[in-house]
């Protein structure tokens, strides 16, 4: 035992400073060694910043090169014919921009005619707004920085005003949100979010069906009268885009469950052909069987939106269910689909009980396009079924023109899917009528009667935010605003793709890492792809 204790107390004593004060000679070799051990750490840290720091520039050096590499690319995908065509819609663009500014700035919509502002959203700037993602995409900067100064200093949601739940997300919501997917800038993030908190009360009903309206200071949700106080199909079923992304970017599930809640109330009676009437109870969550069932208004983006769920979320398994409830209502589609004699037009019926109505009107004209994006889900042979039904010509029985987007977004997914340069001539003699028949001194108008020539008073915000960007981006490399990044929602606001895990994907999730901001290229040219 007494052994035990003098060799425990005799290793012991080297770590007693006394034993090295009674022995210079040692004491100065460990001061050696703790120099030398020091230095050895400090060398290793400096050669771990060094090497951190050379992997950085060579992480540089390779995004520079990643730069150009995109930029030759670019290059060699275009031809002179389509570069010129784009600088056209670009200063198509830039007079309805320089238009609105002069005569309307900050108001809805400006009236070219008798040059002046309409606010027929609530005073929202919804031209503004609609047409941030726009300026970006085409490199107008000193329009987009002056656009995002109104939003900083003049934006406010603040207004005794009962606005449409769809237009309002559709406009407000998703413009704001893709400016931010675009540019990165969080003020965009901000807003989006205050207006999407005034518009939420809206989905608290008995069904989760939401109501169409709201007032934006009182939070009062109601339905219009006229639909006899029921809720729209497409009203109610285009809120899942902005509002998944915007739990996203926020980490707050509560936009997203609010919306995710409409698809499953759909889903539990979703009819065997997969279309539904266009009126919705919000309290029992049944649809009104005497209502109309159509691909046309109050009935068209609840399908579009099916679809691009599906590719919002990366296509994974949580987002199935939409692509699955997609392919039924296509099969729908189908069922109505006639032709005309002698001339064998495609068009697609309405239907009404079990009635058909000879009868398509120009927001259906979205269709061929919807079905070409999703035709890439399908197996072979189906695929090619439903491509080829998309590129079928297509009658609509109108006389009139707003300078709607629908055919010339139709044109452009043809063009990106199948690389057919027919499309791309086909928006061009659209382009060049607009030119021709609406162009004013002060902006573009519509008309009231394509025979006539006889013109409206009105620039609609979706012209700039929909109309001149597909037009934009049918003659822009497919590599501009990539299908494999980017889901438009339906008022052509590109929202960025982000991959879906699990159902409970959002809790606690903090905010995601945002990617960078597009880069600029030349004025001229517009954007590239993201770095």
């Amino acid at each position: 035992m007494a052994r035990s204790s003098r060799s425990s107390s005799h290793r012991w004593r080297y770590v007693s400073p006394s034993y090295y004060l009674k022995r210079p000679k040692r004491l100065a070799l460990l001061f050696i060694g703790f120099v030398a051990v020091t230095f050895l750490v400090w060398d290793r840290q400096t050669l771990t910043r060094d090497y951190e720091e050379e992997v950085q520039k060579l992480h540089e050096e390779l995004t520079r090169l990643q730069n150009q590499l995109a930029e030759l690319k670019l290059k060699a995908e275009e031809n002179s014919v389509d570069v010129q065509r784009r600088q056209k819609v670009k200063e198509a663009m830039l007079h309805a921009w320089t238009s609105y500014e002069k005569y309307a700035w900050g108001q809805d919509e400006l009236r070219p005619q008798s040059k002046d502002g309409v606010n027929s959203f609530g005073g929202l700037g919804a031209t503004l707004i609609d047409s941030l993602d726009t300026l970006f995409i085409m490199g107008l900067d000193e329009q987009f920085q002056k656009a995002k100064e109104w939003v900083v200093t003049s934006l406010d949601f603040n207004k005794n005003y009962d606005a449409s739940v769809f237009e309002t997300t559709i406009r407000v919501v998703g413009g704001l949100l893709s400016a931010y997917d675009l540019s990165g800038d969080k003020v965009f993030l901000e807003k989006a979010r205050d207006i999407a908190d005034r518009l939420l009360p809206a989905w608290d009903t008995p069904s989760g069906i939401p109501y169409n309206m709201i007032n934006l200071v009182a939070g009062n949700p109601h339905n219009p009268t006229w639909t006899g106080h029921e809720s729209i199909l497409a009203d109610s079923g285009t809120e899942q885009l902005e509002f998944i992304a915007l739990s996203q970017r926020t980490g707050d599930p509560k936009y997203q469950q609010k919306v995710e809640k409409v698809i499953t109330e759909l889903r539990k009676n979703f009819p065997a052909d997969g279309l539904l009437p266009i009126f919705l109870n919000p309290h029992s969550g049944s649809s009104s069987s005497y209502s109309t069932i159509t691909f046309g208004a109050m009935g068209d983006s609840f399908y579009e939106y099916l679809l691009k769920v599906w590719i919002q979320g990366n296509k994974t398994a949580v987002v199935k269910h939409y692509r699955e409830m997609w392919e039924t209502s296509m099969k729908g589609l189908v069922s109505l689909i006639r032709r005309s004699t002698p001339s064998s037009f495609t068009y697609i019926c309405e239907k009404n009980g079990d009635s058909l109505s000879d009868k398509m009107d120009e927001l259906a004209c979205f269709a061929p396009g919807m079905l070409a994006l999703g035709s890439m889900g399908y197996g072979p042979g189906e695929r090619e079924k439903m491509l080829t039904l998309a590129e079928e010509d297509m009658s609509v029985g109108t006389s009139w023109n707003i300078l709607r987007p629908e055919t010339v977004e139709s044109l452009f997914y043809l063009w990106r899917l199948t690389g057919n340069k027919t499309y791309q001539e086909w928006g061009w003699n659209i382009f060049q009528a607009f030119e021709k028949n609406s162009r004013t001194e002060s902006g573009y108008v519509g008309l009231k009667d394509v025979r006539s020539g006889d013109k409206d008073n009105m620039m609609q915000s979706f012209f700039l935010a929909e109309t001149l960007k597909y037009l934009y981006l049918l003659f822009s490399p497919p590599s501009v605003i990539s299908f494999d990044e980017w889901v438009f929602n339906t008022e052509a606001h590109p929202l960025k793709i982000v991959t879906r895990q699990d159902q409970g994907e959002n809790k606690g999730e903090p905010e995601r890492k945002q990617q960078p901001p597009l880069r600029f290229r030349s004025r001229k040219e517009g954007r590239t792809a993201t770095n």
